[in-house]
């Protein structure tokens, strides 16, 4: 588990393998998802626009 943490966190998101090891996991799989979302691997769960966010006249 944790050889293919260090290989997603070096290889696909350019990080150094000793800030992997010190990042937290929980931050390490936000930016793993992340990373599968905009190569397309994995869709977003809900897909929302600044307009509902946001009110409109604010």
């Amino acid at each position: 588990m944790f050889t293919r943490l260090i290989y997603f966190g070096t290889a696909h998101l350019n990080r150094k393998e000793k800030e992997v090891w010190l990042m937290p996991m929980g931050y390490l799989m936000d930016l793993w998802e992340c990373h599968k979302q905009f190569i397309g691997i994995s869709k977003p769960k809900r897909d929302i626009s600044i307009d509902d966010v946001i009110p409109y006249g604010l």
